[in-house]
């Protein structure tokens, strides 16, 4: 055992869901993300399962493998053992983030976008996802009533009589009280979601080498809705 499995043995997520995992493959055999990724949830467990931190930082906390689950938990309800993979990933996902390993692949930069798409939201808006973010671009399975609706937006509510930004609004056009907005603010920074969030900037900043390149990468896929379109800064890997 080394500092990195000490630490993951310490995340409530991973002791809820480490048991004692025989590697029998059922829960590759029911996952959904199995089925269209390289990935394998048996294939996790077993490399988790030899307490190795070279192994778990190169193999997991580095790669794809931990961003490819969509946290189901069809591996959870199938156990016979009534391990979790779900959870450890979420345990894995957490130390990559802490660590700043995340960056060191491409499902895991895209951790910034989610940062700053949903996170960022949340900690504005009380919402996941705003109508006025949801350009069609990067929303292409809405089709083409969104797209029209997004154009209209702003006159097709004056139309339906809807108000936008007042409390008595509906959906996610609500303006949610600030009283009640600073308690959910709170609870992001007790359960650690904040320090977590800044540990994704921070990560991407040292993986590409400057707040100013960051941005880029965050525009590339603004403007691109593909973040692959963004060419890495040749820098040594962690």
């Amino acid at each position: 055992m080394g500092q990195i499995y000490d630490e993951l043995e310490q995340d409530i997520l991973f002791q809820h869901g480490m048991n004692a995992c025989l590697n029998c493959g059922v829960c590759t055999a029911v996952c959904p993300a199995a089925e269209v990724y390289d990935y394998s949830p048996r294939e996790v467990m077993n490399i988790v399962s030899t307490q190795d931190d070279d192994l778990i930082i190169d193999e997991l906390l580095k790669s794809d493998k931990i961003w490819f689950c969509g946290q189901c938990f069809s591996c959870k309800t199938r156990c016979p053992r009534g391990n979790s993979p779900a959870s450890v990933i979420l345990a894995l996902r957490r130390l990559s983030v802490r660590h700043g390993y995340f960056a060191e692949s491409e499902k895991g930069r895209q951790q910034l976008i989610a940062k700053r798409l949903f996170g960022e939201n949340m900690l504005k808006r009380g919402y996941t996802l705003l109508a006025e973010n949801m350009a069609p671009e990067h929303f292409p399975e809405l089709g083409e009533n969104w797209e029209y609706y997004y154009e209209h937006r702003a006159e097709m509510r004056e139309w339906w009589g809807v108000p936008m930004n007042l409390e008595n609004s509906a959906g996610s056009h609500r303006q949610i009280p600030e009283e009640d907005m600073d308690e959910l603010r709170e609870i992001y920074h007790k359960t650690g979601a904040v320090t977590l969030m800044d540990a994704v900037e921070a990560g991407m900043e040292r993986k590409l080498g400057s707040k100013a390149e960051v941005d880029k990468y965050w525009q590339t896929w603004l403007e691109t809705a593909d973040s692959r379109n963004y060419e890495l800064p040749k820098s040594k890997s962690r």
